[in-house]
């Protein structure tokens, strides 16, 4: 039976744009594709071993000729519109008080910062879940099996009894070897909030 619940935020709660942020970085930077060593960048980044001072420097250095303005907004870019159904299904889950309700997110500083500005509901989103973990906070990102097993024994949980929800199936795909009940959620073609009709075997 299931007793707690895991949640990716982006394309789970957050609307993200992923292939247009990857056009969006190709045009302004003049690049044909994203470099290794900027997927790596980003990735220490989300990891929190990089500040954001750090990763900036790290574009305006190879970018001279783009200010930082643009670099943030280009980083921004894939971060868009968080629908308020989503937050009413997540309150009436919190309210019920039958499930523990995780946050498990790679993310960064910079991206949570615009989530701040322009989401006016973001505290009362993060205080429906009783644990909140965002990648560059705990230095921890999926789908590493090590902040899997953060999670799990943070909150002693039993994996058996928990569902993992994401969109990533690199995510999902280490979670299911660790057996988590999961759901790869399709964003261009599922929402969250039908939770209990898609996953209904698991919750009857």
């Amino acid at each position: 039976m299931i007793n707690t619940i895991i949640f990716d935020f982006g394309n789970i709660f957050l609307n993200l744009d992923l292939d247009g942020a990857v056009q969006k970085t190709l045009d302004v930077f003049k690049l044909k594709q994203v470099p290794e060593e900027m997927t790596a960048i980003n990735g220490l980044y989300e990891q929190g071993l990089l500040s954001s001072e750090e990763f900036i420097e790290f574009y305006t250095n190879n970018f001279p000729n783009i200010s930082e303005e643009k670099i943030i907004e280009t980083w921004n870019f894939m971060l868009k519109d968080f629908p308020l159904h989503r937050l009413e299904f997540l309150k009436t889950l919190k309210d019920a008080s039958k499930y523990k309700l995780i946050l498990l997110s790679n993310t960064n500083q910079i991206h949570i910062d615009w989530v701040k500005n322009h989401i006016p509901f973001y505290e009362d989103f993060k205080n429906c879940f009783d644990a909140f973990y965002l990648s560059h906070e705990i230095n921890l990102r999926k789908p590493n099996v090590a902040i899997f097993e953060f999670v799990v024994k943070k909150n002693n949980l039993k994996i058996e009894n928990t569902l993992f929800i994401d969109d990533n199936p690199d995510n999902i795909e280490t979670a299911r070897k660790l057996g988590f009940h999961v759901w790869n959620l399709n964003p261009k073609k599922e929402d969250v909030v039908t939770l209990f009709k898609t996953k209904k075997h698991l919750f009857s």
